[in-house]
């Protein structure tokens, strides 16, 4: 879920860092960082996160029939 409270932290999408390459980030407090790495200053910003992609839907399995009233 893309707004969940209970969301672990991850310099990717904390409040202090900006993304400079898919496996690095710069934070205002510790420079250079992974991506992936924490710090006790997290603070959540819900606009850096990315969503999972959805799966595609699988139309075989429809039929006319499905869809009529």
């Amino acid at each position: 879920m893309l707004f969940n409270k209970k969301i672990g932290p991850c310099c990717a999408y904390c409040l202090s860092g900006s993304r400079i390459s898919p496996t690095e980030v710069i934070c205002l407090k510790r420079g250079v960082v992974n991506a992936d790495g924490s710090c006790p200053k997290f603070r959540y910003d819900p606009l850096k996160r990315e969503p999972d992609r959805l799966s595609p839907i699988k139309t075989e399995a429809f039929t006319t029939e499905d869809f009529e009233l």
